[in-house]
């Protein structure tokens, strides 16, 4: 009998210890969507990220290239219907068309930071916001506004896209 209580307080401490650390892990890979928020009279559009990197700094860089990637390419779809849902760039394959282009459009201080504004971002928000950390990563939530008549125009100055 002593053994038997033994050997279950054992497998029970296991299977716990098991679980526990599954769930630590698979929230790294959820993969977050930007949300639109809002739009403001100019046509910019403030938007909800995330960001993943190894360190804070890191993830908000990565959050903010993210926002201008999904503004360019993919659209907003989630959120407030009243955000332009439509990408800025329509044609096929655009972004492997001009890779070379975009390669140094969205490096480390790239021409991508001239068209996002933290003017929505709150610092009473940043007590507040989603934080989580999963081993060696720290995914970030940030909030945006991306200038989207200006990157229009950066685009069509550039000759990525046609007027």
């Amino acid at each position: 009998m002593k053994n038997k209580i033994i050997m279950s307080i054992f497998i029970i401490s296991v299977l716990t210890s098991c679980k526990l650390k599954q769930q630590k892990k698979t929230a790294g890979y959820y993969n977050y969507e930007t949300e639109c928020l809002g739009v403001e009279l100019d046509g910019s559009q403030t938007l909800r990220t995330w960001g993943i990197g190894r360190n804070r700094l890191d993830a908000v860089e990565q959050a903010k290239k993210n926002a201008v990637r999904d503004v360019l390419f993919k659209g907003i779809l989630k959120g407030k219907s009243e955000c332009n849902q439509k990408p800025v760039l329509f044609e096929v394959n655009v972004q492997e068309k001009h890779e070379d282009y975009f390669n140094k459009f969205f490096a480390d201080k790239g021409a991508y930071s001239e068209f996002i504004s933290m003017k929505d971002e709150r610092i009473i928000s940043g007590i507040f916001k989603e934080k989580k950390r999963i081993e060696d990563e720290v995914n970030e939530e940030v909030v945006v506004r991306v200038l989207r008549a200006e990157l229009k125009k950066k685009m069509i100055d550039d000759k990525i896209m046609n007027n």
